[in-house]
């Protein structure tokens, strides 16, 4: 079975989503970050998976559900932090961020399933901005991460290109979008319109935020 992990930051005001601001404020970004994650575990937990692990900038909130372990990010660069998250992994592992709540255990699946190992050594994400969403490898190898340029257009062409460098034969997941902006959150909660993400775009906005 596979480790899921989580990587994200405590929803704090001024501290997550701050491309948000304006038109939102900074508790509102907080509030959608707060909504994103909550959506992104529960998927967690519906998927299939060894271990459930939260890699956690920050400290847990009511916003953490039972089933969920949670161990500190380490210090440093976004790069070495998804490293040291796949360092703690003794076998099969696939990471997601918070960005995503439109994620949901069928487009997990693939990577999740009794066969996805098999002829098949990493799973990749990618997102429409050019990052990822998604990255999985059968052999957590933290240096296939170190040293690749993160958040940036070709973010995820430089990752990918990293894992079949080094001779993984690679699979890709559906293409999702990034919360990053208000133009995203709002087609992000269009797409999944029952998620919690969703219910909070569609309190701020009735409140007049645009």
């Amino acid at each position: 079975m596979t480790t899921l992990l989580v990587i994200a930051k405590a929803p704090l005001p001024g501290r997550v989503k701050t491309r948000l601001t304006p038109p939102f404020t900074p508790e509102e970004a907080a509030a959608l970050a707060e909504a994103a994650l909550a959506d992104t575990l529960a998927t967690v937990l519906a998927a299939p998976a060894d271990r459930r692990v939260l890699v956690l900038d920050g400290a847990p909130g009511p916003w953490l559900p039972p089933g969920i372990e949670v161990v500190p990010q380490s210090a440093g660069p976004l790069d070495e932090r998804l490293a040291a998250a796949f360092g703690r992994c003794a076998g099969p592992a696939l990471l997601v961020g918070m960005d995503t709540p439109q994620l949901t255990p069928e487009l997990l699946a693939p990577a999740l399933a009794p066969d996805a190992w098999q002829e098949c050594d990493a799973w990749f994400g990618p997102a429409a901005d050019g990052g990822f969403w998604a990255l999985g490898l059968a052999a957590p190898k933290p240096e296939l991460l170190r040293g690749v340029p993160m958040s940036l257009p070709e973010t995820g062409a430089v990752q990918r290109r990293r894992l079949t460098a080094a001779g993984l034969l690679v699979r890709d997941l559906p293409e999702l979008r990034d919360v990053d902006t208000a133009h995203d959150a709002a087609l992000v909660a269009a797409i999944a319109a029952d998620s919690r993400f969703a219910a909070a775009h569609r309190r701020f906005a009735a409140a007049g935020v645009r």
